[in-house]
């Protein structure tokens, strides 16, 4: 089952699911103490609350409508050097902070940072931004969980991570600068519910970068890569720490370009992980 949130024929923000036989099917919200994604989320039994709001009789197409990002007002967070890959690339960066990447890639505590608030996110279609005052620019694709204020783990998304390496590598205390900026941040295009998702050894992440009708970058990996379990980053992220309205958390990423790669303004990310869907964007220059 997967949660998509859209601009309504309304223009009012709408929640639906996506259905392959009649594209989105709108959950009618208007009564009841189910009013967003978020109070969808917090309930013990999704499936039957979706199957009684769902309006069948006012599904649109996919192609009319703006997809919206899938997050009300819950916190993103990340957590960084999970994937062997990414360990080496962070300390090719930044000589003078590569033993503190050797360290937590093995440290029982891992790298946790607050990416983005919800006006920072943009979703499926939207635009990502390249810092103004950065020349080199990579996206990081990545599985991002998705937990009520609970913490159970509810869904999954696909999340792009736009970083500034050469900020970061110029100094770890800038990452803050480096990753969180408006329109840092990409979820979408929609949260698949754990229960559809596929196991997690089988889940693989792929990444490709268009510029003008050239692929000038693609890669994969796969969730078995990562060093790090879900249960230990959900449960290091909640100690000491609460989410009323849930939180979102992205897992890391194992795919990571060149020193020879930066993004540019014009152009487009895709982002393919298996069970979710793949997440689109152009880019800007800030």
């Amino acid at each position: 089952m997967k949660l998509i949130k859209y601009l309504g024929r309304d223009g009012r923000e709408t929640v639906g699911i996506l259905s392959e036989r009649q594209g989105i099917v709108p959950l009618r919200f208007e009564t009841g103490h189910v009013k967003s994604l978020a109070d969808l989320l917090e309930l013990d039994e999704i499936l039957p609350t979706i199957d009684f709001l769902r309006d069948d009789n006012n599904a649109v197409s996919l192609d009319a409508v703006k997809l919206l990002p899938p997050i009300d007002q819950q916190e993103v967070w990340a957590a960084g050097v999970t994937y062997k890959r990414s360990k080496a690339a962070r300390m090719e960066e930044s000589e003078a902070a590569a033993s503190c990447y050797d360290r937590v890639y093995v440290s029982p505590r891992p790298e946790l940072f607050l990416k983005a608030t919800p006006h920072r996110v943009v979703g499926h279609g939207g635009a990502i931004r390249i810092r103004s005052d950065s020349c080199w620019n990579v996206p990081e694709p990545e599985l991002t969980l998705v937990m009520n204020s609970r913490m159970r783990l509810v869904g999954m998304t696909v999340g792009n991570d736009v970083s500034s390496r050469d900020i970061e590598g110029e100094n770890p205390l800038y990452l803050p600068q480096a990753k969180v900026y408006n329109e840092s941040c990409s979820l979408g295009p929609c949260i698949c519910l754990i229960e559809s998702m596929p196991p997690r050894e089988e889940i693989q992440i792929r990444l490709r970068v268009v510029r003008g009708k050239e692929t000038v970058y693609q890669g994969s990996t796969a969730i078995s890569e990562m060093a790090r379990t879900f249960e230990d980053l959900i449960h290091w992220l909640g100690r000491d720490n609460s989410f009323p309205c849930g939180v979102m958390l992205m897992t890391g990423t194992g795919i990571v370009p060149d020193r020879e790669f930066t993004m540019m303004s014009g152009d487009h990310v895709e982002i393919d992980i298996d069970g979710i869907g793949t997440l689109r964007n152009s880019v800007v220059q800030g």
